[in-house]
């Protein structure tokens, strides 16, 4: 195998390539529990210190902090589920480098690496960069067989890696000898992926940190809002008592009230009395709760999603169909990062330990389907591939549309195409070809009339003559030797259908004759 190199210019070492680099331990500074709580008991200043820290590089109690967000809020963990998801349920594409031979093969190895059951998980844990600012999976390579094949991707936990700190852009892995700055990750092992949500630091550039405010705010309201709910509507209890009231008298009556709210009864002198008044309702009390909660959940889907219509507000189809391609934007976009990602540091490192160094290498594409999308490309195709001299490869159109190139034995669908019987169709469609060639250039002169119908005659030669060369081609396939392929010609009679090429000789004979030849 050549010394291979990363996208950085880092020299692979294949003996790393097949260790464990990045596993937790119950004990040291990779420990998979992550201690006690950072959400509980949060304040405005405590929130502040956790943020300045991460900005400054110690992320530690940040990453805690965005892991609780999506376990202790229902609305936040809702959208940036949505939002990942999103990706997450894309199928994936692969676009061949070209159509060459080579290209098309380790285009097709890529598409199997993606079909493998262990590829959907590997996305997903990906996009848990959305919310903390980046993600690193770790890839176990297994070598058992001939080829290097990823065995399993394993998520790393967050709180195992660091920023470096001269530049804070790229990540290192927190070992027992590199407790503060860590070491560099070693190449073709990890898939990083780190979401340019925004300009500047990757760590700052996670939802946790835009949701965070909000977050601590609407927890204040839910508390507060449980207290009011526990005595909103309940009257209040006033005891009375007569100016001659000794100290123990106060207290039985204090003694009575208090039961009254707990035992809804109570034994007092008849000197002593308790009055009910109703709760005060002043106006808007009890909606200034749920519509503080409510508008703050509103804008963290706005930070999330791009919009409010499809999870909070009521909106008409119009509106939700406006505000859904909005939030499409931000689909493709992610899309596309998580692709680059891909690309990077899966299949490059895929094809240059299976097939080595690459001028062009095959694009894992994640973008979200349009159906108008398909009908354009098709109409686009459909007047643009006639013209000659554009160069459209087929591989790259199949790959757009996804679908899978086709395999030495497969029936293509031209060639189903060919014998369908729809031919009185497509008769009068070449008619119409004919006659406007006919028509342009008989302004030309007689020559150019001629040339102008073989060239209407011959554009659709090798559909006609698939149905009659295939089986030929199929037999010198199968045969060994020139003699058995001699032997198998009389059989293929049978399989041979002309019927396209005898349709389209009579059209275009009877058309030369339509128009005459021209005194020859």
């Amino acid at each position: 195998m050549p010394t291979l190199y990363d996208h950085l210019g880092r020299r692979i070492e294949l003996s790393a390539l097949r260790r464990e680099h990045a596993a937790p331990s119950l004990t040291g500074i990779r420990t998979a529990w992550s201690g006690e709580s950072v959400a509980q008991g949060m304040t405005p200043a405590k929130l502040a210190r956790i943020l300045r820290a991460a900005a400054d590089g110690d992320a530690l109690e940040y990453l805690i902090l965005a892991e609780e967000m999506e376990e202790r809020d229902l609305h936040y963990a809702s959208v940036l589920s949505t939002r990942k998801r999103a990706v997450a349920g894309i199928e994936p594409s692969v676009e061949a480098a070209s159509d060459d031979d080579r290209d098309v093969e380790i285009a097709d190895a890529v598409r199997e690496l993606i079909r493998a059951p262990e590829f959907p998980g590997l996305v997903t844990d990906m996009l848990d960069a959305i919310a903390k600012g980046f993600a690193a999976v770790e890839i176990m390579w297994d070598t058992s067989g001939s080829a290097w094949t990823p065995r399993e991707y394993v998520w790393r936990d967050p709180r195992f890696f660091v920023f470096d700190r001269a530049s804070g852009q790229h990540l290192r892995l927190l070992d027992e000898g590199a407790t503060f700055e860590g070491r560099p990750l070693p190449p073709y092992k990890f898939v990083t992926h780190l979401p340019k949500i925004k300009s500047g630091l990757p760590i700052r550039s996670g939802l946790a940190r835009l949701a965070a405010v909000s977050w601590m705010c609407k927890c204040y309201t839910i508390s507060d809002w449980m207290a009011f709910a526990e005595v909103f509507g309940m009257p209040l209890r006033i005891g009375r008592y007569g100016v001659n009231a000794s100290d123990r008298d106060i207290e039985t009556l204090k003694q009575a009230v208090a039961n009254l709210g707990s035992d809804a009864a109570a034994v007092l002198p008849d000197s002593m009395r308790i009055e009910f008044q109703e709760a005060a309702k002043a106006v808007g009390g009890p909606e200034l709760f749920p519509r503080l909660a409510e508008w703050l959940d509103r804008q963290v889907s706005k930070g999330v999603l791009g919009q409010t219509m499809t999870t909070d507000d009521g909106s008409s189809q119009a509106q939700a169909t406006v505000h859904d391609d909005v939030r499409m934007d931000i689909v493709a976009d992610d899309g596309r990062q998580v692709a680059a990602s891909l690309n990077r540091d899966l299949v490059k490192p895929y094809v240059d330990l299976n097939w080595g160094p690459q001028q062009c290498y095959p694009r894992v594409v994640i973008r979200p389907e349009d159906p108008e999308d398909i009908a354009a490309l098709a109409d686009a195709l459909n007047k643009l591939v006639p013209l000659g001299g554009l160069g459209i490869e087929a591989s790259v159109v199949r790959d757009r549309l996804g679908f899978p190139d086709p395999g030495p034995d497969a029936v293509l669908l031209g060639q189903a195409m060919s014998v369908a019987p729809d031919m009185p169709a497509q008769a009068a469609n070449r008619s119409r070809a004919v006659n406007r060639a006919s028509q342009a250039a008989r302004d030309a002169g007689p020559d150019a009339e001629h040339d102008e119908l073989l060239d209407v005659a011959m554009a659709d030669w090798e559909q006609l003559m698939r149905p009659v060369l295939d089986p030929v081609q199929s037999l010198a396939d199968r045969c060994a030797s020139y003699e058995e392929f001699l032997a198998g010609l009389p059989g293929l009679l049978g399989e041979m259908n002309a019927d396209a090429l005898v349709r389209s000789l009579a059209l275009a004979t009877f058309t030369a004759r339509g128009l005459g030849d021209g005194g020859e």
